[in-house]
């Protein structure tokens, strides 16, 4: 098995690591090598991925093209409190 040093890691990006890990019940160095490990071989075997898991509910559900609503004005050209009054 091989060593990984990193330098310059960020103050917040640590603690990040270390309250992860905390809520794992596991090292910082156990929980910096399963994110690794998972970020770089993708979906765990027997786990879909995100993409996969979307398409496939597009082929059960379909889509669904939703109506959009005509422009009547456009950005910049109406008063944006044209209907407050002062009533000082």
């Amino acid at each position: 098995m091989a060593t990984l040093t990193i330098r310059n890691l960020d103050d917040s990006v640590k603690q990040a690591l270390r309250e992860r890990a905390a809520r794992h019940g596991v090292s910082m160095e156990e929980e910096a090598r399963v994110l690794l490990r998972t970020g770089l071989s993708g979906p765990a075997e027997g786990k879909e991925s995100l993409w996969d898991r979307v398409s496939r509910l597009r082929e059960k559900y379909g889509t669904e093209d939703l109506e959009i609503p005509e422009r009547t004005e456009l950005a910049g050209q109406r008063e944006v409190f044209a209907d407050w009054q002062d009533n000082q």
